[in-house]
């Protein structure tokens, strides 16, 4: 009978419907290009909270580069590959997000060498400059004007970038924060102790020296909301270099960030 089928229906859901099956819908983001552009939102665990995410250089200035198999790695196209997959964990569980430099064709890419070129331009879609200054205004003025559009909500601003060192520095994932913020540097402590976790969980022994310090750097000084800038290794060391070229590798980097900011959106307002 129909009335006993919906009993044993309530009895295994606790429900009609479970509230997360109820929360789930799919949304199209180009920008991860298409095969990712459709986001599954798996619950609204970041409800509320908006994230500006800004992978470094882009556009006449690819960053750092670095040689690895007879390929060049350029710092703008592996900081971006990051920040989409962050930005897209990020939005899987209700959290609002901008990219404040976009690529019009790049999405997310699963190649071990990622092709550069110049097209990036800043949100919403301004010519990047060349001039160093410039730039950094131009991104600082396009997060400010985003976050006075959401004051009074949970924000962030997240800077990616890959350093350039000697050869024979091997570094781990470091971040840095403004010397002002309190609340930043919670965040960064939260980022660095999640790395240290997971570093801990899956290479027992191996240690990680990722640190936490601050220093005036343009952006996250003159940046509306608590920012936090993230260097993911040496673009020239060579163990660092497969940290990158990975997609995997990425896609862990991106993971174990979203969890760091869903903890920081929990405990850090």
């Amino acid at each position: 009978m129909w009335w006993a089928h919906t009993l044993l229906m309530m009895l295994l859901t606790g429900g009609f419907l479970s509230p997360v099956v109820q929360a789930q819908t799919t949304r199209n983001f180009k920008i991860f290009g298409p095969d990712k552009q459709k986001v599954t939102i798996k619950s609204n665990t970041l409800g509320g909270a908006v994230y500006y995410l800004k992978s470094g250089h882009g556009g006449p200035d690819p960053g750092a580069m670095g040689q690895y198999n007879g390929h060049t790695l350029c710092e703008d196209e592996y900081a971006y590959d990051v920040i989409l997959r962050l930005g897209r964990n990020l939005i899987e569980q209700g959290a609002t997000v901008y990219f404040i430099v976009r690529d019009p064709d790049d999405g997310i890419r699963d190649d071990q060498y990622l092709k550069a070129d110049k097209d990036e331009v800043c949100y919403p879609d301004l010519t990047i400059p060349l001039n160093q200054v410039q730039r950094l205004k131009q991104r600082t003025d396009a997060i400010n004007q985003l976050s006075r559009s959401n004051k009074g909500k949970f924000q962030r601003m997240i800077s990616v970038h890959v350093d350039a060192r000697s050869k024979n520095k091997n570094i781990d994932v470091f971040f840095y924060h403004d010397h002002r913020s309190k609340t930043g540097a919670t965040t960064a402590r939260l980022m660095k102790e999640t790395f240290e976790d997971k570093y801990r969980k899956h290479q027992p022994g191996r240690g990680y020296h990722g640190t936490v310090s601050d220093r005036n750097l343009y952006v996250v000084a003159n940046s509306l909301p608590v920012s936090v800038y993230i260097e993911l290794g040496n673009i020239h060391h060579a163990r660092d270099q497969q940290r990158i070229v990975s997609a995997d590798n990425r896609q862990a980097l991106a993971n174990w960030m979203s969890e760091a900011l869903i903890k920081d959106f929990k405990t850090n307002k």
